[in-house]
């Protein structure tokens, strides 16, 4: 547990957060030499590629040294506010990244508020500051005051900061005097990483005590059902244990089952492993009846760990069988039950 680390990338739209994940990947080693480095590679969604903005957490991995990091990319948007809730839930600091010119914009108040409110550790990334128009200690007044206004603490506004340019892969502990391309040729990301170690806490709990699995998020797969993600928070696990699933706002629930795969995240795969402890984030399949929220623990001591609360939404939207003279003709699945099928896969 000592040589883990769960962190959170949060950002504004377009400042610069999911060309930081590239890097992060491509210089811990992930990629192959032999494989075709992918742009944007945590925006797997197509509506995320062609917007270039991040809707749906994304997890993954690097080995960093003898530390095993999990990352997850989350949504930047107040709209998307659920997501950014459980991510939080997950992980133990985040990485703060503020535009070099932009500064603080409102999407990064709300999650920083977030965050702020969890006591998880920041810290601050000013990214792009090879903009021509870059103001970095301008900016950098913004990130405290923006702070200050949120109530920080003493001790979080005591933030580490770090000068990026996430699509040149480097960062600085200084503010550099120039930027030129000699000194983007010797440069990198391991202050990032190097920061990471140092300031963000290990994961909490105890390896000794009963299993406890907080389902934070819930993914799909075709061939393998439903796959619950989350944190282990106490205990052990292993493939093919048996377990229950209880809900701490439901006491009623309680559904026995088995683990089939148990995952971590390594890159942008699932790596198939045989146990797990306690602070690691995981993937399990052969669950079908659950849900975000729920906890799956040991049979012996079923104990159900409380869950977030989640903002309401800003967005409501009423679907319908369409009636107009082109139904039938807008897609490939156009009936009710492929449209409910779809939608209870999303939202469960």
């Amino acid at each position: 547990m000592k040589n883990i680390r769960n962190i959170a990338i949060i950002a504004h739209v377009d400042h610069g957060k999911t060309t930081l994940v590239d890097a992060l990947l491509q210089q811990s080693g992930i990629f192959d030499e032999h494989q075709a480095v992918i742009e944007q590679v945590m925006d797997s969604n197509d509506l995320e590629r062609e917007r270039g903005i991040t809707i749906l957490s994304k997890n993954t991995a690097v080995q960093y040294k003898d530390y095993h990091i999990n990352i997850i990319d989350t949504p930047g948007h107040a709209d998307f506010g659920g997501e950014v809730e459980r991510v939080l839930k997950m992980v133990d600091g985040v990485l703060l990244i503020v535009d070099a010119f932009d500064g603080p914009m409102p999407q990064t108040r709300f999650v920083l508020r977030k965050t702020l409110e969890k006591h998880l550790q920041p810290i601050v990334i000013i990214n792009k500051i090879d903009r021509p128009n870059a103001r970095p200690a301008e900016v950098l007044d913004l990130v405290y005051e923006l702070f200050i206004e949120l109530d920080a603490t003493d001790e979080q506004i005591e933030f580490p900061v770090l000068y990026a340019s996430a699509k040149d892969g480097a960062a600085f502990y200084e503010l550099p005097q120039e930027i030129t391309p000699e000194l983007i040729a010797n440069s990198s990301i391991e202050p990032i990483f190097q920061t990471i170690i140092e300031r963000i806490p290990e994961p909490q709990g105890s390896v000794d005590s009963d299993f406890q699995m907080l389902v934070s998020n819930i993914d799909y797969d075709p061939y393998l059902g439903r796959i619950a993600i989350g944190k282990i928070e106490n205990g052990w696990v292993h493939n093919k244990q048996e377990v229950v699933i209880v809900n701490h706002y439901d006491p009623h629930k309680k559904v026995v089952g088995k683990i089939g795969k148990l995952m971590i995240f390594q890159g942008l795969e699932r790596k198939e492993i045989s146990k797990a402890e306690v602070g690691e984030i995981v993937a399990v399949t052969g669950l079908e009846d659950l849900l975000i929220g729920d906890t799956i623990c040991d049979p012996e001591k079923p104990v159900a760990l409380p869950f977030v609360k989640i903002d309401e939404p800003t967005i409501s939207m009423t679907f319908a069988v369409n009636d107009s003279p082109f139904a039938g003709r807008e897609g490939e699945y156009v009936t009710s039950r492929h449209l409910r099928a779809r939608l209870e896969r999303e939202t469960y």
